[in-house]
C-alpha cells in the first residue's frame, strides 16, 4: 500500500539556537530544483565543518593518510559514500532528498493570506490538519454544481424541452463533465498540482500559449459565473421576497421588460459592490460560512425529494387558473370565475373588469374558466402530458394543448390581458447553453489539492463522486417534476400563474419559503465564491509572467490579497450585470467553461498519446479515446449553444494565443505541445528522407559562416539581415561560427558566443538555429560544419558567408586559403555558394530601397540559382521596389537578337518579370595595363612565397634546435655534448634547405625580370573587361549578382584566384558572388 504524506517546511525546535530558518508565513511551491540546491548547499556547509580543512578551498581531506600527525584528526563519519563525494556537491543523497520532501508542503492558492493578517500583524502560522475525500473534494464539488439554475430554471426547462428533452439536455451534460473530469484526473495525479488549479494543469500539459488562452478563459468563465448568481440573487430577492421595493415601475405592459432590466441592474450593481466589500475585507468569513451555503443547498434538495414524496399521500391544494387553455396571473383576481352569487346576486368578479371594459374580450366570451391542480401528483398520470417539449415564440401565450379552446379572430390586444407569456423564444439549444453552467465546478477538488491529505486519491474519487451524485440529483429532478407538477405550471419560469411563488417552492415540503430562503443564500454563497476564486486565478496567471499586460494584476496587499485582480473582476462582472438576464449570462459562461474542459481533455489526450516518460498518472482508469469523445463533446456543445458566443470565444482565446506566441515571456513547462511538435518533427523528417527532393520543391537551405569578432560578437550582422531577406522562400537558416582551440578549454567562451549569435538572429529577425563548434583549425571547423550541419532531410543545400576583406594584408595565407578550400569543398558536396562582398554596406531590415535595380550578370548557367535569387529578394519589403535586370554575354559568333528573343522567352516561361540584355564583348588586344597587373600579381605571389618559405625554415630551425637540447639535458651519460653547443646532423631535407636560403637572395633578384604567364594574363584580361562593362552598366545599381568562376584545379594558382575575384568586383558598391551547386533549382512547369 502507497505511502501518503504531506510535506511541510518546519524548524528544528530542539536546536533553535543553531537554526538559521525563520518562520515561514506562507508555504510556496518548492521545485525539486530548489530542493537539490538547498540540499546540496547543506551538504557542503556539513562537509566543510566536519572535516576542518586548512588548506586549499574544495578538498575533502587534509592528508591522504589515516593517521595523522597534526592533532586534528579529521571527521570520516558519513565517509562511506566517499566515491561520490564529488557528486555530493551539486546532487543531494537519497535519504537528504527523502528528508526535505518529507517536510514539503504546499498551501492553497491565497485564500489563508487574509486570515493570518490582523489589525495590521501576521499571527503565528497554525498547523491546519490535512482533509480527505469527503471534506477536501467532495463537499465542495457539490457546492459548486448545484446552485442557482437548479432553483429558477430547471423545471422551466422540464416544462419547455419535456422530460425526454430535459432528460438529454442533462445527460449530455453530465457526460461531457464526466469525461472532463476523467482526463482532469488523470492529470492532477501526475504529480503534484500548486496554486492555479486548472490553469496550472493546463498551462503546464500544454504550454504557456495554450496554458494562457484558456487560464483566461477560465478566469472569464468564473467572472461571468459571478454575473448569472448575482443576477440569479436578485431575481429571488425582487420576484418572491420583496416584490415591493423594485424602483422602476412599467407605465403599461410594453415597458415591464425594460422596468425589470433596469431593476436587475441597480440592485445587482448594489449586490456586486456589497460582495466585493465583503470579499476585500472579511475573506475569511466567506470561507467559514461556505458551509452554511452547502446546508442551504442539501436542505432545499431534501425538501423538494419530501415534497414528492407527499404528492402520493396528500397533493398541495394550489390550482392554476385557465381561460380556455390559456394559464393567466392570479396575482389580480382571487376567484376564478367570471360571475358569482352573492346575497342571491350575480355579480361580476375582478377577472370581468380585467376583460371587459365597455366590451368584453372576444376570447373571455367563447371560453370558460377552469381550475386544475398546479402538482396532480407522481401517480396522475401527468408524465404522459410532459414527455414532450413545447417550444414558443417570445410573447406566446402559455397555453395547455390538452383543453379545447375556441379561437378568436382578433387577438392584438392579448398583451393587455393578465395572460402568462413567454418572456424568451424558446429551442432546444437555448436551453443546452442555459442549463450547461449547473454542471460546471468540477474543478474545486484540484482547486484545493495543497488542502488534502491525498490528493492523487482525493482528487478523481471525490470529484467523480460529486458529479455522479449531481447527475442522480439532476435526472431524478427531472423525472420528479415532469411526473408530478402540470406542464403549463412548469413552463411559467417566475410562478406568476401560482401567486408569485417559485415552481418548486409549491413541490417543497413542509414550505415554499424552504426553497426562496435556501436558494437566496445559495445563490449569494455561489456569487461569494466566484469574487473570491476569480481575482486568485488572474493573479496565478499573471504572477507566471506569461502576458506582459497583465503584470500589474499580479501585486496586491502585503498579505497575498489580489487588489488589483479583484478590481478588474468586479469590472467585468459588471458587465454581466447590465446584460441584466440570467438566461443571457449563461450562454456567455458556458462558452467559457466548455473551452476550458476541452482544453483539459485536448491536454490528456496529447500527453497519452506521445507516451511522455513524465506521463505516469496514479489514476489509471482513463483512455485518449474517453478524452477525445469529451474534447468533441465540449466542441460540439459549444457551436450547439450559441454559435456566435462560440466564434467570440474562440476568436478571443485565438488572440491571446497569437499575443503570448509573439509578446509573451518565454517559459519552458515540459509540456506536450512542445513533445507533439518533436514528434512531427521526427516524423516529417524521416518522410523527406524517402524520396528526393524534386526541382519545384527546391528552396535555399542556408548555412550562413558568422566569422567572431575578438569579443565573440558577430563581426558582419548585416549577413544576418539579408539572410532573413533571402528567406521569403521560408527555408531552413543554420547560423554557425567557428572557434580556433579545444573545447575543453573554449567552453565557456562557446556559450558566449552562442548567446551573441542568438542575441543578433534576433535583432536581424533571422528565424533559424545556431551553433558554435570549436576546431584545432578554423579549416576543418568550416569542414566540419559543411559536411554535417542539419539533420536528415533538412540539411543545407547553400552557403552563404562574407568575403574576406583581409586577404591581401594578412602575412599568411591561412584567410585566403580557408576561402579557396570552403569553395571548393561546397563545389565537391554539390552546395551552392553565395559570397556577399561589401557586406557591410548592405541594406538593414528597417531600410526600404525605393527605387533601384537588381542587376544579374549571367555568364554561365549554374541552375537557375541566378535567377531565383532576386525573384526571393523582392519578396522581402527591402527589395520590393527594385527593378530585375538580367545581362548576358554575347561572343563573336553569337547572334545577340536571337539571343535576346531566346532569354525573353524564358524568362516569361520562368514566371520572372525581368528587363533583358545582351552585352556584347568583343576580342580584343590585350592592353599593357592587364599585363602590367599580372606581372605585378605574380611578383607579389612570389614574393609572398619568398617569405613564407624563409619563415617556415626558420621555424624549422629553431625547432631542431629546441629538440636538440632538450635531448642534451636529458642524457645522462658523460659523454654528452656540452649544453651551450649544439650538434648539427645533416640531412636530405637539410640539405635542400640550405640551399633554398643561398638561392632566396637570387629569386628576389630574378623576381624583377620575370614574365608573366600567358594562362594568368588571359585570365586577367576576362576579369578586366568583364569588369568594365559590369561598371559601366551597373554601376548604380542596388545588387550586383555575377558567377562566381571556380578555383583552379592546380592548387599552385590559389594565390592569383583570390585577385582574378578582386578584380572582377573591383568598383562596385555591393556584390553577391553566386556559384551552384550543380543541379536545376527553377522550372518552367508548374
Amino acid at each position: 500500500m502507497p505511502t501518503n504524506f504531506t510535506v511541510v517546511p518546519v524548524e528544528d525546535t530542539e536546536a533553535p539556537s543553531s537554526s538559521n530558518a525563520t518562520s515561514s508565513p506562507e508555504a510556496k511551491p518548492v521545485s525539486l530544483g530548489q530542493i537539490f540546491e538547498r540540499t546540496g548547499q547543506e551538504t557542503t556547509v556539513d562537509n566543510q565543518q566536519g572535516a576542518q580543512i586548512d588548506d586549499v578551498e574544495g578538498e575533502k581531506e587534509s592528508t591522504p593518510f589515516l593517521n595523522s600527525d597534526n592533532g586534528s584528526e579529521p571527521d570520516y563519519e558519513g565517509k562511506n559514500m566517499a566515491l561520490f563525494e564529488e557528486e555530493m556537491d551539486s546532487a543531494p543523497m537519497v535519504s537528504s532528498l527523502l528528508s526535505k520532501l518529507a517536510n514539503y508542503t504546499n498551501l492553497t492558492q491565497g485564500v489563508r493570506e487574509h486570515e493570518e493578517y490582523e489589525d495590521g500583524v501576521r499571527k503565528v502560522t497554525a498547523t491546519v490538519p490535512p482533509m480527505g475525500t469527503f471534506i477536501g473534494v467532495y463537499l465542495p464539488c457539490m457546492q459548486n454544481i448545484l446552485g442557482v439554475i437548479l432553483f429558477i430554471r430547471l423545471a422551466w426547462i422540464v416544462g419547455t424541452a419535456g422530460i425526454l428533452g430535459s432528460f438529454a439536455i442533462v445527460s449530455i451534460c453530465c457526460i461531457c463533465t464526466l469525461l472532463t473530469a476523467i482526463s482532469m484526473s488523470a492529470i492532477a495525479t501526475n504529480g503534484v498540482v500548486p496554486a492555479g488549479g486548472s490553469y496550472y494543469m493546463i498551462s503546464r500539459s500544454l504550454g504557456p500559449e495554450f496554458g494562457g488562452a484558456v487560464g483566461l478563459c477560465f478566469y472569464l468563465g468564473t467572472t461571468f459565473a459571478g454575473s448569472m448568481y448575482i443576477l440569479g440573487t436578485i431575481e429571488i430577492l425582487l420576484t418572491y421576497i420583496v416584490p415591493s421595493t423594485r424602483v422602476f415601475e412599467a407605465q403599461n405592459k410594453e415597458g415591464e421588460a425594460t422596468a425589470w432590466a433596469n431593476n436587475m441592474r441597480v440592485f445587482g450593481t448594489g449586490c456586486l459592490l456589497v460582495m466585493a466589500l465583503v470579499v476585500f475585507v472579511g475573506v475569511k468569513y466567506v470561507n467559514k460560512l461556505a458551509l452554511v451555503f452547502l446546508s442551504c443547498v442539501i436542505l432545499s434538495i431534501l425538501a423538494t425529494y419530501a415534497g414528492v414524496i407527499k404528492t402520493l399521500l396528500e397533493p398541495p391544494e394550489v390550482n392554476v387558473c385557465l381561460l380556455g387553455n390559456r394559464s393567466l396571473k392570479n396575482d389580480m383576481f382571487e376567484s376564478c370565475t367570471k360571475t358569482e352569487m352573492v346575497e342571491n346576486m350575480t355579480v361580476m368578479t375582478q377577472l370581468w373588469g380585467l376583460f371587459c371594459n365597455n366590451t368584453c374580450d372576444e376570447y373571455f366570451e367563447l371560453n370558460n374558466l377552469t381550475e386544475i391542480k398546479a402538482i396532480p401528483g407522481l401517480l396522475s398520470g401527468v408524465i404522459k402530458d410532459n414527455l414532450w417539449g413545447d417550444y414558443g415564440p417570445a410573447g406566446s401565450v402559455l397555453e395547455k394543448k390538452t383543453l379545447f379552446s375556441a379561437p378568436a379572430k382578433d387577438m392584438s390586444k392579448d398583451i393587455d390581458k393578465p395572460y402568462v407569456f413567454n418572456d424568451i423564444t424558446t429551442y432546444f439549444t437555448l436551453l443546452v447553453g442555459i442549463y450547461f453552467p449547473s454542471v460546471t465546478g468540477i474543478m474545486a477538488g484540484s482547486n484545493r489539492s495543497g488542502d488534502l491529505r491525498d490528493a492523487q486519491r482525493s482528487i478523481p474519487v471525490g470529484t467523480i463522486m460529486a458529479i455522479l451524485t449531481t447527475s442522480f440529483i439532476y435526472i431524478s429532478c427531472v423525472v420528479f417534476f415532469g411526473a408530478c407538477i402540470e406542464g403549463v405550471v412548469l413552463r411559467d419560469k417566475f410562478g406568476d400563474s401560482i401567486g408569485k411563488i417559485p415552481v418548486i417552492g409549491i413541490l417543497a415540503w413542509p414550505s415554499p419559503w424552504v426553497i426562496v430562503i435556501g436558494s437566496f443564500f445559495s445563490c449569494c454563497g455561489a456569487g461569494l465564491q466566484s469574487l473570491t476564486g476569480a481575482p486568485r486565478l488572474l493573479q496565478a496567471i499573471a504572477r507566471d509572467g506569461i502576458i506582459p499586460f497583465l503584470q500589474v494584476f499580479g501585486h496586491g496587499k502585503s498579505n497575498g490579497e489580489p487588489t488589483w485582480a479583484l478590481l478588474l473582476t468586479v469590472g467585468l462582472c459588471e458587465i454581466g450585470i447590465l446584460i441584466a438576464s440570467v438566461d443571457a449570462v449563461a450562454p456567455i459562461l458556458s462558452m467559457f467553461f466548455l473551452m476550458c474542459y476541452l482544453f483539459v481533455n485536448l491536454a490528456c489526450a496529447v500527453q497519452t498519446l506521445l507516451r511522455t516518460p513524465n506521463w505516469r498518472p496514479r489514476f489509471k482508469f482513463y483512455h485518449w479515446t474517453l478524452s477525445f469523445l469529451g474534447m468533441s463533446l465540449c466542441l460540439s456543445l459549444m457551436f450547439v449553444s450559441s454559435w456566435y458566443y462560440a466564434l467570440v470565444a474562440t476568436v478571443i482565446a485565438g488572440c491571446i494565443y497569437k499575443y503570448i506566441e509573439y509578446r509573451g515571456a518565454e517559459k519552458e513547462w515540459g509540456d506536450g505541445i512542445r513533445g507533439l511538435s518533436l514528434n512531427a518533427a521526427r516524423y516529417a523528417l524521416i518522410r523527406l528522407e524517402e524520396s528526393p527532393l524534386h526541382t519545384k520543391n527546391w528552396r535555399p537551405q542556408l548555412l550562413v559562416l558568422c566569422k567572431p569578432d575578438s569579443d565573440l560578437s558577430v563581426k558582419h550582422p548585416r549577413l544576418l539581415s539579408f539572410t532573413s531577406q533571402l528567406k521569403a522562400g521560408k527555408g531552413l537558416t543554420i547560423v554557425c561560427s567557428v572557434l580556433q582551440g579545444t573545447y575543453m578549454t573554449r567552453g565557456q567562451d562557446v556559450k558566449t558566443a552562442e548567446k551573441s549569435l542568438k542575441a543578433a538572429m534576433v535583432a536581424e529577425k533571422t528565424k533559424g538555429f545556431h551553433h558554435v563548434v570549436v576546431s584545432s583549425n578554423l579549416r576543418d571547423g568550416f569542414s566540419v560544419l559543411i559536411q554535417s550541419a542539419g539533420l536528415g532531410g533538412m540539411k543545407h543545400n547553400a552557403v552563404l558567408m562574407a568575403w574576406p576583406a583581409a586577404w591581401q594584408q594578412a602575412r599568411d595565407s591561412a584567410s585566403r586559403q580557408n576561402f579557396i578550400e570552403t569553395v571548393r569543398e561546397t563545389t565537391s558536396a554539390h552546395q551552392a555558394l553565395l559570397v556577399a562582398k561589401n557586406i557591410d554596406r548592405f541594406p538593414d531590415n528597417s531600410k526600404r530601397l525605393r527605387e533601384g535595380t537588381i542587376d544579374v550578370w549571367w555568364i554561365v548557367h549554374d541552375g537557375g540559382l541566378l535567377m531565383l535569387l532576386p525573384f526571393l529578394l523582392r519578396q522581402h519589403k527591402v527589395w520590393r521596389k527594385c527593378r530585375m535586370r538580367i545581362f548576358t554575354v554575347a561572343q563573336m559568333d553569337d547572334n545577340s537578337i536571337q539571343m535576346k528573343k531566346d532569354l525573353q522567352m524564358f524568362l516569361y516561361h520562368l514566371r520572372i518579370d525581368a528587363v533583358v540584355e545582351v552585352v556584347e564583348m568583343h576580342d580584343s588586344d590585350i592592353s599593357a595595363f592587364t599585363y602590367e597587373k599580372t606581372l605585378v600579381m605574380e611578383q607579389r605571389s612570389q614574393m609572398l612565397k619568398q617569405m613564407q618559405l624563409s619563415r617556415t625554415e626558420r621555424e624549422r630551425e629553431a625547432q631542431l634546435i629546441h629538440d636538440r637540447n632538450t635531448a642534451s639535458h636529458s642524457d645522462k651519460t658523460a659523454n654528452s655534448l656540452p649544453p651551450d653547443r649544439v650538434h648539427m646532423t645533416w640531412t636530405k631535407e637539410k640539405l635542400f634547405s640550405e640551399r633554398a636560403k643561398h638561392k632566396e637572395g637570387m629569386a628576389v633578384k630574378d623576381m624583377f625580370n620575370m614574365r608573366p604567364n600567358q594562362s594568368n594574363v588571359r585570365r586577367m584580361h576576362t576579369a578586366v573587361k568583364l569588369n568594365e562593362v559590369v561598371k559601366k552598366k551597373s554601376k548604380e545599381s542596388q545588387l550586383v549578382l555575377l558567377n562566381m568562376p571556380g578555383p583552379p584545379k592546380n592548387k599552385k594558382g590559389d594565390e592569383n584566384y583570390m585577385e582574378f575575384l578582386d578584380v572582377l568586383t573591383e568598383g562596385l558598391d555591393r556584390v553577391l558572388l553566386v556559384r551552384g551547386g550543380g543541379r536545376e533549382v527553377i522550372t518552367i512547369y508548374s
